[in-house]
């Protein structure tokens, strides 16, 4: 019992700071955003209205929507919109036009995810280092550089893993919530009438009196939910319960007392709308105080750089992407992994968006529409995941996700009204990676059509060949193969150039399923072909970390012994040629087959034995 205490508090203390870093976060900028606008006068009933509508978006959408609905609705034990498109098209399998339509709603909100993964970083280190601008208006020209040289040192340390650093995010950021809470108390006490903001009724009262006001300002509310996506999607690290007390215990009680800080701040003097958050703190505490948020929103930053890694991953494997390089950068935790092209690619366009925007007021005009965008296809995936997954009453369904649908579309609406003052930025980015996946997954299929319609029969090739058998050679053969029951062009390539069978062949397929985790017990299926020849199925899941040739020590015991010293792999490296008619418009084609060109060997992504792998090219038009 004791041990079971221990972990909760140390899974529920890793949640506060993986979790919760980026909405613990927006305190810096969100208050300062919506007041900072020029739409609204100081009034105490404007200022009342405007925390309490905080208030409430933060129980509605983060308390209500995620932290009770959307974090239930797991694929054994994952999170995320991988994990909830996994599983909602799997519960319309038996309908498969649907399927399609909210495979691609799925996969252009997962685009959309890496155009928040670039907003985030830079709006949070940047504000957090515009503090430096309240210490002293000379330290102004220094913030952008400044920066820059953050991000890059953050960026920069990724291939060394996060384990040796990542056991203080969670003090860190507990001491982060702890301090913001103490400020915003600080202030309360000065007016404790401002907790009466809890009351909806202010709210309420607020978008009926200014309801073009509201819909105008929820674009800058929006902020106060920066991160809410990542507590669904590190459902899988921590499990529900430590987030939900994560989140009641400490970060909503902390978020609640800063923003209302934050309020009783502006009652008191309107001057401090400049930077409300660092005009907070006595002058003493602004240097240590810019240290520890510079170091909250590297933390924020060090969740969502990690969530890409672990969200590309799932995507390569879901067969939207091609493979990428992928280094393990810890022994223990197969979860930890660097993926050189995601981090520097990430990193450069971070860069971009600091560099065109240049303060976190710009950025947070650019901030908005792909996370609300996000939200709107979670809510969505999530009606027809307790529809036809859970067999939840339609009624009961439209009503739970139709209320959520209709806040969310506000919020969506509203950040539409900043598309041309950067809200096209995360939208250019989510867009053209898009058409990437989608591109990539049309070619594939295009390719496989094409290697089915040019494949010979197996079994029906083996009996030939067995009718006059070549010469066997000693050791196994392991011949990968796209389509299982199909003759691989490796194979045909080495009969017809060496002339020679080795003494055990295993003709290897690879499928990846749309579930997160599939047990050793059901990695392998086995089929003998006769004359010591087996077609072999290997089954992973997404989130499952390829590994063939441990998934092949499985076979010992069932026919075939696998001895690794005398293993050769071979592999077909087939170079795609675009062609004019039917397929895809020929500027697709050219795109995937530079992508199919680019992309990581089977070899690495396979860990093969670098010493025991042959390739044999051929051409293929597409």
């Amino acid at each position: 019992m004791a041990a079971s205490k221990s972990s909760l508090t140390a899974l529920t203390l890793g949640a506060i700071g993986v979790v919760y870093g980026d909405i613990g976060t927006s305190v810096l900028y969100a208050i300062k955003e919506v007041f900072g606008s020029g739409h609204l006068p100081f009034t105490p009933d404007n200022v009342y209205g405007i925390l309490s509508i905080f208030f409430w978006t933060l129980t509605v959408i983060v308390s209500i929507k995620y932290v009770t609905l959307v974090l239930r609705a797991d694929n054994n034990g994952e999170g995320g919109l991988v994990a909830m498109l996994a599983l909602a098209s799997q519960s319309v399998k038996d309908k498969p036009r649907l399927r399609r339509v909210l495979l691609l709603v799925g996969i252009f909100g997962t685009c959309l995810f890496y155009g928040d993964g670039v907003i985030t970083p830079a709006i949070s280190v940047l504000s957090a280092v515009e503090g430096l601008e309240v210490v002293s208006p000379a330290f102004k020209k220094y913030v952008i550089p400044l920066t820059l040289a953050i991000l890059f040192g953050l960026f920069a340390v990724q291939k060394h893993g996060t384990a040796g650093i990542g056991k203080f995010f969670g003090p860190i950021t507990l001491l982060w919530f702890a301090v913001i809470a103490v400020l915003g108390l600080s202030h309360i006490v000065s007016n404790p009438a401002i907790l009466w903001a809890v009351s909806p009724h202010y709210a309420l009262g607020f978008m009926f009196h200014h309801p073009g006001t509201t819909f105008i300002l929820l674009g800058a509310v929006v902020l106060c939910v920066t991160g809410a996506e990542a507590l669904y999607a590190d459902l899988g690290h921590f499990g529900k319960k430590p987030i939900r007390l994560a989140w009641f215990s400490v970060v909503m009680p902390a978020l609640t007392l800063n923003y209302f800080g934050q309020g009783a701040l502006l009652l008191k003097n309107p001057e401090a709308v400049k930077n409300p958050f660092y005009l907070m703190a006595p002058d003493w505490a602004l240097l240590p105080l810019v240290g520890l948020a510079t170091m909250a929103t590297v933390i924020a930053s060090q969740a969502l750089i990690t969530g890409a890694f672990s969200v590309t991953k799932q995507v390569i494997q879901l067969g939207y992407l091609p493979r990428l390089q992928v280094r393990h950068t810890s022994v223990k935790d197969t979860g930890q992994i660097y993926m050189p092209f995601v981090n520097w690619g990430l990193f450069v366009a971070i860069v971009l968006a600091v560099v065109m925007f240049r303060s976190s007021s710009n950025l947070a005009a650019a901030y908005g529409l792909a996370v609300t965008l996000d939200m709107l296809i979670t809510t969505v995936l999530t009606f027809f995941v307790i529809r036809y997954s859970w067999n939840y009453p339609l009624s009961l369904c439209l009503g739970a996700t139709g209320f959520f649908f209709v806040v969310d579309l506000a919020f969506f609406g509203s950040n539409l009204l900043k598309l041309f003052d950067g809200g096209w930025f995360p939208l250019l980015i989510g867009g053209a990676l898009f058409a990437l996946m989608v591109t990539w997954k049309d070619g594939r299929r295009l390719l496989n059509e094409k290697l089915r319609a040019d494949a010979i029969d197996l079994p029906s090739f083996l009996e030939a060949v067995f009718v006059s058998p070549p010469v066997r050679v000693e050791g196994t053969a392991v011949f990968l193969t796209a389509e299982p029951g199909t003759v691989p062009n490796a194979m045909l390539h080495n009969l017809k150039h060496n002339k020679v069978l080795h003494e055990n062949n295993l003709f290897v397929t690879v499928h990846n399923h749309e579930l997160p985790w599939i047990g050793m017990d059901k990695r392998l299926e086995i089929e003998s072909l006769g004359h010591d020849c087996w077609q072999v199925i290997v089954n992973y899941g997404f989130k499952n970390d390829p590994d063939l040739p441990r998934a092949l020590q499985q076979i010992k015991g069932r026919g075939c012994e696998l001895d690794a010293m005398s293993t050769s792999y071979f592999l077909s490296r087939d170079t795609v040629v675009p062609s004019l008619g039917r397929g895809m418009a020929h500027w697709r084609e050219k795109l995937f087959a530079q992508m199919h060109h680019n992309a990581s060997a089977a070899a690495d992504f396979l860990k093969l034995p670098n010493n025991a792998v042959v390739e044999l090219g051929s051409k293929i038009e597409i």
